[in-house]
């Protein structure tokens, strides 16, 4: 295989040596306009309703490139692939196994569209969980990130097609995106905000994708010190780097000499300008010939090697059975019930009347209508998922705006399920300005619930004990002012067009939760880094997150990687090493319920005694396991040495520093679940 893979690579050398300078560029182009696509939305389709072509020489053999954009899916077709839940959830399962089985149904589909390259690998860090597009990322943790991209990276990647990964860098605003310059230290670039995506560059991604705002003054584009220092550099990438669509690069000279390959999905740039830069000496031809080498590799080697699979996908594998359940899979994983009291949940079956309260439980919901939109052919509402489960049962929706009416259901039923949360008109992708845009864009008006849903929730809760909040949204939902009302709550994402029929198994105890929070919840967004969503300044720290609660002392209302089940796990044994470049935790769980059920355990390196300004603690490592009632396991978690680096800016450099480390294992970040040990790094 190698061999092969080795002579196709010499073959595309071969091939670049006898192309003219304006073949070469052509490579480097996007063939998809602005009008095409304002054309295509007037003839009733939607974004990416078909690949959007770029590159290419048919003459000498070099593929096109045919893009389709995700993540949640394939974007392109007309309403027949499958949505899967949105990367918030999938990160909540802690599975890279399963993300990986989701990149191969991904990467058939696109293929069935007949796209070879999936833009839909989102790796970046939310600064703040305000971010409009937190939904399309893992969660706030880089390490949880970059385990879950490349494990995405490698599973679409393995259908031969092209991985993009993407925004390359600090891009975590919507609102001002076009616009903002983000400053850092190189430190906290460098600790905080790139290791994610050198994982999956680790992992052979051949694509990135540069981000629209600036780092450091410069346009990431147009960022030499990102694109070629650190990503091809540094990092030895050997894929190529294309611009964010139409507005990602500004200026020929400097996007070209910056090592930025490709620009999409139009040309307005590069074609005849950078010719003609290249030909004024302003572009060295050494750049032109590179980006054309990279970009012809990729297209020959995912073309060919599909092409001597045997495999031909068509549109009959998207939306097939297989990936509906994968979805379905991935939704019942992703669930976290953050409260359970007095173990109100799984509701009983035999439940004859039932109240269903809240607008969101009767929409088709699956998060941001921008650039990850996916089209199913059928989407599980909530309010459908009960029904087909309890068809006898009398079920009154109402959507709570007559508190009165709400309260009254609400007493007279068996159970009481209120649905909130968010919705594409509030969180999502932005174009233009506030007034001007293509979804919610960034959550200004705060991360908590809406007073109405907040009112709704307090007066059923308060009718009748038996009752659960499910809440959709991209990302952290503040929960202080109403979860003291309820009896039991589900943290359940934007679960995907099978997303009813998860969530109506966990309430009704068909599945057992596992979910874990990918995020930590506070108690109020004062205790989160400050932020302008509008601003064209934005400097951001080396702390957020749940780093950053503990850096100030401040306790979650829900902690990172926290998630109750129906049954319950005892840790034990706790054992801890550095061995042979890896640091290791180790322990025995035991799940002491009655019924079998998952549970992620979580490895943490803690740097409390560190001569240099670090976090309490942070994740680096965990493992999904499932046991029966009485069963035990010993698990064991690894994480590489380098994993416990800090950049040193004055040697420009990652070092080990020869202190105490701190490890701990268990189920959540909070330090009540975790069990840890003290050894000394040399």
């Amino acid at each position: 295989m190698e061999d092969t893979r080795n002579r196709r690579l010499r073959r595309a050398e071969q091939i670049v040596k006898r192309m003219t300078l304006e073949q070469k560029v052509g490579l480097m182009s996007g063939k998809y306009s602005l009008e095409k696509l304002l054309e295509d939305y007037r003839e009733g389709m939607h974004y990416n309703f078909s690949p959007y072509g770029a590159s290419g020489c048919e003459e000498l053999g070099v593929p096109g490139l045919r893009f389709c954009d995700g993540p949640r899916g394939v974007t392109c077709g007309s309403g027949m692939s499958t949505c899967f839940p949105v990367p918030a959830m999938r990160g909540a399962s802690f599975d890279e196994e399963l993300e990986e089985e989701i990149g191969r149904a991904i990467g058939k589909e696109a293929r069935a569209y007949g796209t070879n390259l999936f833009g839909g690998v989102c790796v970046n860090v939310p600064y703040h969980p305000g971010w409009g597009r937190s939904q399309e990322t893992y969660g706030e943790d880089s390490f949880a990130i970059g385990k879950l991209g490349a494990a995405l990276v490698r599973g679409v990647q393995s259908e031969h097609v092209i991985a993009c990964v993407k925004h390359f860098a600090l891009n975590s605003i919507e609102s001002s995106r076009f616009h903002v310059n983000i400053g850092c230290s190189e430190r906290t670039l460098r600790e905080v905000f790139l290791p994610h995506f050198k994982d999956c560059v680790d992992a052979g991604a051949m694509a990135v994708m540069t981000a629209y705002n600036s780092f450091n003054g410069v346009l990431c584009g147009h960022n030499r010190h990102l694109v070629t220092d650190i990503l091809k550099g540094e990092w030895g990438f050997a894929g190529f780097a294309l611009s964010d669509f139409a507005f990602g690069i500004k200026d020929t000279v400097e996007a070209a000499n910056a090592g930025l390959d490709l620009e999409m999905c139009n040309t307005w740039h590069y074609g005849s300008k950078l010719v003609q830069a290249v030909r004024d000496g302003l572009v060295d031809s050494s750049q032109i010939d590179d980006s054309a080498l990279r970009i012809a590799s990729a297209a020959i080697l995912v073309e060919e090697e599909y092409n001597s699979s045997g495999k031909n996908y068509t549109e009959k594998v998207a939306g097939c059975r297989e990936h509906r359940l994968l979805a379905l899979r991935s939704a019942q994983e992703g669930i976290v019930l953050l409260k359970n009291e007095k173990n109100t949940l799984p509701f009983k079956k035999s439940a004859r009347k039932i109240a269903i309260l809240g607008r969101l439980a009767i929409e088709a919901n699956m998060g941001d209508t921008g650039s990850s939109c996916v089209f199913p052919a059928r989407v599980v509402t909530i309010f459908d998922g009960i029904s087909e489960m309890l068809p006898e049962a009398e079920i009154a929706f109402y959507d709570g705006g007559n508190l009165d009416h709400a309260r009254l259901l609400a007493h007279g039923s068996d159970l009481c399920v209120i649905v909130a949360g968010l919705d594409h008109t509030d969180e999502g992708e932005s174009v233009g300005s506030p007034d001007n845009k293509i979804g919610g864009g960034d959550r200004v008006n705060g991360l908590g619930l809406r007073k109405e849903e907040v009112d709704l929730i307090n007066a059923a809760g308060a009718e009748n004990p038996n009752n659960a909040v499910v809440l959709i949204g991209g990302g952290v939902i503040l929960a202080s002012d109403w979860i003291g009302s309820v009896s039991s709550a589900l943290m359940a994402f934007y679960p995907g067009q099978e997303g009813g029929t998860a969530i109506t198994q966990v309430l009704f105890g068909e599945i057992n939760p596992s979910g874990k929070l990918p995020f930590a919840i506070p108690e109020k967004e004062s205790d989160l880094p400050a932020i302008d969503w509008y601003a064209l300044e934005q400097w951001y720290g080396y702390y957020h997150g749940y780093a950053k609660l503990d850096k100030d002392g401040v306790a979650p209302l829900f902690p990172f990687g926290f998630g109750l089940s129906y049954t319950r796990f005892s840790y034990s044994d706790p054992k801890f090493f550095v061995w042979e470049g890896l640091a290791r935790a180790e322990c025995t769980v035991t799940n002491t319920g009655s019924r079998e059920g998952s549970e992620v355990v979580q490895m943490y390196a803690g740097f409390k005694n560190s001569s240099i300004d670090r976090p309490a603690k942070l994740l680096r490592g965990f493992d999904r396991i499932s046991l029966s009632p009485g069963e035990s396991k010993r698990v064991k978690i690894s994480c590489p040495l380098e994993k416990l680096m800090h950049y040193n800016e004055e040697s420009q450099s990652f070092e080990l520093e020869h202190t105490d480390l701190q490890l701990f294992i268990g189920s959540s970040c909070a330090e009540k679940d975790l069990m840890s040990g003290v050894l000394r790094l040399s």
